[in-house]
């Protein structure tokens, strides 16, 4: 089934947009890919294996991308990038792997990025430890910044993705869940690591703290908008485009954006049925899913919610001076409800 109400533009253009941004931190990404590959290494071959194999499964890094351009953003006059901001880019992305490998164990996800998830390779045990085992390595590496605002600033954003996480897990399968809720959810789940990654650029470049809250705020919005748009792709993208299943959302009982506000505009029947696919965690009748949440405009809803994030996202860029690294974090706010992937 085709839906024409999405966020999302030619994806090839969309790609040469968004690797016109990463190509201005290309050479520090290198950097970055190293300090994670050296930092992974471990006595226990499992560990290798396992962190590995989704580290390197691909994606675009967008949270140490995210770091780096900031950092960039609030100190373009700097013109070598430090080592702790390379750090903070690989624990960044540390913390965010080790959220993956946990999320695909309770969601019992099987494609992630096109391939099967760690889970169903490894097993859902060694997923688990592996996961811990680069949460506690993403703090000994923080130790090596030596900085307790960096310290504060990541302690707090990790307990509150756990606590974001526990949260999806209360909503899933309920049918009541206000959009209030979810978007508090998706704010601790998603959207702080985001707002870690640009905060830390400032915090890091030691910015006054009206920049450091408006680089926060940046962070949290992009964030946010970039979930909006992952809950419309879940319902439109094609399957092989985004790596895993039209309606896994669906299908594991998570009532996101778009079929939040689909039950609030439906009536009878349909809601019903909405209410039904929710509490029985099924893509049994995703077509009609699909329809009745096309019907009340509900993507055309969640596209709008993204753009409104995206927009805030750059409004909280004007406390910066002009450069070409504050334009690509304009960008990536753009390329964040823009994108077909």
């Amino acid at each position: 089934m085709t839906l024409s109400t999405t966020p999302i533009s030619d994806t090839k253009s969309q790609a040469i947009d968004i690797q016109s941004v990463i190509s201005l931190v290309s050479d520090d990404m290198t950097l970055v890919n190293k300090t994670i590959a050296s930092n992974l290494d471990s006595d226990v071959a499992l560990i290798n294996q396992l962190g590995a194999y989704i580290v390197q499964a691909g994606g675009k890094r967008l949270r140490p991308v995210a770091l780096l351009l900031a950092a960039k953003a609030c100190n373009p006059e700097q013109l070598e990038t430090t080592s702790d901001e390379t750090l903070l880019a690989a624990i960044v992305e540390f913390i965010h792997t080790a959220t993956l490998l946990h999320d695909d164990v309770v969601d019992e996800s099987e494609m992630r990025r096109g391939r099967e998830t760690a889970n169903e390779v490894f097993g859902n045990a060694a997923s688990v430890l592996v996961g811990d085992y680069l949460y506690s390595r993403a703090f000994q590496m923080m130790v090596e910044v030596g900085s307790m605002r960096v310290m504060e600033i990541l302690s707090r954003t990790t307990n509150q993705i756990a606590e974001g996480e526990v949260m999806q897990l209360i909503n899933c399968g309920s049918a009541d869940t206000t959009e209030t809720q979810y978007m508090e959810t998706i704010q601790s789940k998603t959207a702080i690591l985001f707002e870690a990654a640009t905060q830390l650029g400032a915090v890091i470049t030691k910015q006054a703290r009206p920049v450091e809250d408006a680089m926060a705020a940046y962070g949290l919005h992009l964030g946010t908008a970039f979930q909006l748009v992952d809950d419309i792709l879940d319902y439109t993208a094609d399957a092989e485009a985004m790596g895993k299943n039209v309606g896994d959302d669906l299908a594991e009982g998570k009532p996101t954006l778009p079929l939040i506000n689909a039950i609030e505009r439906s009536e009878g029947k349909d809601r019903q049925l909405l209410e039904n696919a929710i509490t029985n965690a099924s893509r049994e009748n995703l077509d009609a899913v699909l329809a009745i949440i096309e019907q009340t405009g509900s993507l055309a809803y969640t596209a709008r919610a993204a753009r409104e994030q995206a927009k805030l996202a750059q409004a909280a860029l004007e406390v910066l001076p002009d450069s070409s690294y504050k334009r690509a974090l304009s960008q990536l706010a753009e390329f964040s409800v823009e994108r077909a992937y």
